[in-house]
């Protein structure tokens, strides 16, 4: 009894020094974590700031029109951190951190938010929605829903009692903030959302499409009578001979008209700063929205992590 009785003690004691070492173990882990995720975030921070310092240098051409012939559409190679930050190492750490990033115009996109205002969705504007659907081989007639919801989030202000102006917020539905709140459209399925994804975007409504940026698909929904083969003719074309105002777009390319009611511009001021960063064992691929204006500000308005 006396052996057993050792015997039986000893294995307690083993499992409790095993059990102790293994919480150590995992909060030591844990805080590992933590910091990684905090300089994760604080590289993040910094290839914002990257991207800010970017858009506020153009100059020149790039301050009377965009394109994507510019300076600021050059992507940042994945680069290793460690040749440039200076930190005391831990004993037997290994500080493997790299950066890769690129920026593009979020107005080559087009708005989703165009499709209504105060309350009332825009026919002409759905229209030209209509037309991206079809591009992009999808029913068109989930554009006067898509309309619908926007318009439904975004009522006309109503006069207050004491005759000021203010906005009625009884049931009032969430409107579009990103491209997955799609998903609230009946007929707007997760494979359709993605096929919509790089070619829509939720915008303030004065941002309007950038025609020296947008692709194909875009071009042709905010051009009359347009294919797709014309507009991915005109993509090439403006490799060459970018716009520097819309009237001068219609100029380089005879025979193209804009469709009624279509907002276009060939100046943008918000870019979409795509970052990737990788740090040991952790991983961070993030999305910003920049709003950036001629006048050398700019603001970083989400960003969203994955």
């Amino acid at each position: 009894m006396a052996v057993i009785t050792a015997l039986l003690l000893t294995t307690l004691a083993v499992t409790i020094v095993a059990s102790l070492f293994w919480q150590q173990q995992v909060q030591v882990r844990s805080m590992e974590n933590q910091r990684l995720h905090l300089q994760t975030q604080w590289i993040l921070r910094g290839a914002l700031e990257l991207s800010s310092l970017i858009l506020k240098s153009r100059s020149g051409q790039a301050a009377q029109y965009t394109s994507l012939d510019q300076v600021w559409t050059t992507p940042l190679a994945e680069t290793r951190l460690d040749q440039y930050i200076e930190r005391e190492r831990l004993e037997n750490e290994v500080f493997n951190a790299t950066l890769s990033g690129s920026l593009s115009d979020a107005t080559a996109r087009y708005n989703l938010n165009l499709l209504a205002a105060n309350g009332v969705a825009d026919a002409e504007q759905i229209a030209i929605f209509k037309r991206l659907l079809s591009n992009l081989q999808l029913d068109p007639g989930l554009a006067v829903k898509v309309a619908q919801l926007v318009a439904s989030a975004n009522p006309a202000p109503t006069a207050g009692a004491q005759g000021s102006v203010s906005r009625s917020a009884t049931n009032v539905p969430m409107g579009l903030v990103q491209v997955n709140d799609l998903l609230a459209v009946t007929g707007l399925n997760l494979d359709a959302v993605e096929r919509l994804r790089e070619f829509v975007i939720v915008l303030p409504a004065s941002a309007a499409v950038n025609v020296n940026t947008a692709p194909a698909e875009v071009l042709s929904a905010v051009l009359q009578n347009c294919s797709m083969s014309q507009a991915a003719a005109i993509v090439e074309k403006r490799k060459q001979t970018p716009a520097i105002s819309p009237t001068n777009f219609t100029t380089l390319n005879p025979g193209t008209v804009f469709m009624d009611g279509a907002k276009v511009n060939v100046m943008s001021s918000y870019f979409l700063a795509h970052s990737r960063i990788r740090l040991d064992r952790a991983a961070l691929d993030a999305e910003s929205l920049i709003e950036s204006n001629l006048g050398g500000q700019t603001t970083v308005l989400w960003t969203r992590q994955n």
